[in-house]
């Protein structure tokens, strides 16, 4: 059995909004409502686990929205993860000095 899924008028108006007068157009409109017929299956999914286990279905339910639409990391991980990344291909004089104290003062900072 198939189900149709149409997006709400006003979310269609605000994806053309986004997407007139850009020389790709077509194509942001296209992934706009990709994504969100895709976002629609993921939730239905996800409801159709909890409905169908009551014990491990909300568990389910989040381990596959987690797997699927992880979040980005945040700016403080990305830039432990550049600092790591430059540390290990650059080490000249006092740079792992330095490197320790970006650290420190990234690993300080909240999320």
């Amino acid at each position: 059995m198939s189900s149709t899924i149409i997006p709400p008028p006003e979310l269609v108006q605000q994806w053309w909004g986004k997407a007139v007068n850009k020389p790709d157009a077509d194509t942001l409109f296209a992934m706009c409502a990709a994504q969100w017929g895709a976002d629609q299956e993921l939730e239905a999914c996800c409801e159709w686990l909890i409905g169908w286990d009551t014990c491990e279905g909300e568990r389910l339910a989040s381990l596959l929205r987690e797997g699927r639409r992880p979040k980005p990391p945040s700016l403080k991980e990305q830039a432990l993860a550049d600092l790591d990344e430059i540390g290990s291909h650059y080490i000249g004089p006092g740079t792992a000095d330095r490197i320790k104290t970006i650290r420190r003062a990234l690993e300080q900072l909240p999320e």
